[in-house]
């Protein structure tokens, strides 16, 4: 009894949605699959049935939500929403009577429509802003943890799965079924810096007084640090190295951390562990060892090393800090309803974990303002919106001149923080560390327009 229940109530969407279960095709005998629709309605898949019965799924918005919604494919699978929701849609909750003469005239039930938390033109605007850069964008609000935008490119039309196949799972160099924004797995950067930060505020009670002489880069032991541009940053306390990105007070403040202590900060923020969410993701990782070399200590405070982290996690974080220090539980369904919208479940915000205290968070909020009103966000203020946020470039390569991803996270209204935002681009050349930052703007623009 208990094996009974436990497979047919407490693990029954688990169990159907696994693509190993052959029910499905039982379901799908029965059960027009459900819609798909972000918040406001539009759709985002749906079924089509031709008069012979023949069933084709179809995505109105081609490739704009590609790896969030993903594909429902009888031969290449599913992916996406239509893989975590695929119980949902293959189960109708159609009127009983209206079910009961469906049966008898051996016609289909219609599934349920799953309300996603998605905004079609909060994407659109996500989408055109990235443009044919390579990279990804998170958006979600502040207080709930709703996933507003998930954008990533490369990115494929599902509508023609099938036909462009071969072409799009041999695609090395582009990755086109990447999701880029959960799975892609980047150095942060100076976006690391927050985790720095934060490591050195707790070991240091009296981190207001930390001062330093910045003049453009630091050297010991034969490793040299230089700033963005070899800047020279000069007297610096911890806010003004943060919100200028200095690399050089970052070294510093890295090589006087426990590195036991620092490793424990990174984990309290998910680092080398699960993330909440639904759909499949790449661990961060953090890797500094007590003892590791004074070079690698430096890179990894500075956002460099072996460090690796992915956008998704980064709108976490920044989500937290946002949000007082705790975390939302980051989520994409609204609610499930049936093909008529009477309502079958909702989901509603709940609190994952707390990764921070509220002065921690507080305190890094305002270092966070600073990079937007004197430092290297400044694009994006005297907007009709305020910002907090972090800049970021971390390089990758050295062949063939310098390459770097170009970073940004953040969130709008400082005061009642609304909206979290976190935004990569690959393969900039050296020169383009803002690229991110005036993505964003475009994003945040749109939105507030």
């Amino acid at each position: 009894m208990g094996y009974l229940v436990y497979f047919t109530i407490a693990r029954a969407d688990t169990f159907v949605n696994s693509p190993y279960n052959q029910r499905q095709d039982a379901f799908a005998k029965k059960v027009v699959r459900g819609d798909i629709t972000d918040r406001n309605g539009n759709v985002l898949a749906q079924t089509d049935v031709a008069e012979d019965g023949t069933e084709t799924r179809v995505y109105p918005y081609g490739s704009l939500f590609a790896h969030v919604i993903g594909y429902s494919d009888t031969e290449l699978g599913k992916t996406g929403l239509e893989s975590v929701e695929n119980f949902e849609l293959l189960t109708s909750n159609a009127f009983f009577v209206e079910k009961i003469q469906n049966e008898f005239n051996g016609t289909k039930n219609q599934g349920d429509t799953v309300v996603t938390t998605l905004d079609a033109d909060l994407q659109q605007a996500a989408y055109d802003a990235l443009g044919d850069n390579k990279g990804a964008v998170v958006v979600l609000e502040a207080d709930t943890g709703k996933i507003l935008t998930m954008v990533s490119k490369p990115d494929y039309d599902p509508n023609n799965l099938a036909a462009d196949w071969e072409t799009l799972n041999t695609d090395e160099e582009n990755s086109p079924l990447l999701n880029r924004a959960t799975n892609g797995s980047y150095a942060p950067g100076s976006v690391f810096k927050i985790i720095t930060t934060l490591a050195y505020m707790r070991q240091n009670s009296d981190y207001p007084s930390y001062t330093y002489d910045c003049t453009g880069s630091i050297t010991v032991d034969d490793t040299t640090i230089p700033c963005f541009n070899n800047t020279v940053h000069g007297f610096e306390d911890l806010r003004s190295s943060f919100a200028n990105s200095c690399n050089s007070s970052f070294a510093n403040i890295g090589l006087s951390l426990d590195l036991a202590k620092y490793k424990e900060t990174a984990e309290d923020l998910l680092f080398n562990s699960a993330l909440p969410g639904v759909l499949d993701y790449t661990k961060s990782s953090f890797v500094l060892d007590e003892g590791a070399p004074v070079s690698e200590v430096m890179m990894t405070a500075m956002g460099q090393g072996r460090t690796t982290v992915s956008p998704y996690h980064m709108a976490l974080i920044t989500q937290a800090v946002a949000n007082g220090g705790t975390l939302m539980e980051p989520y994409l369904v609204e609610q499930v309803t049936n093909y008529t919208g009477t309502e079958v479940r909702r989901n509603v915000p709940k609190s994952y974990r707390r990764l921070m205290t509220s002065e921690e968070a507080a305190q890094l909020k305002e270092y966070m303002t600073a990079v937007v009103s004197e430092g290297t966000g400044s694009v994006l203020s005297g907007r009709s919106y305020t910002v907090a946020g972090k800049t970021g470039t971390a390089e990758y390569s050295l062949v063939d001149g310098e390459k770097t991803h170009s970073w940004f996270v953040g969130f709008t209204n400082v005061d009642n923080p609304e909206l979290v935002i976190s935004v990569i681009t690959e393969g900039s050349d050296g020169s383009a560390g803002g690229k991110a930052v005036n993505i964003a703007g475009e994003i945040l623009d749109s939105y507030y327009s």
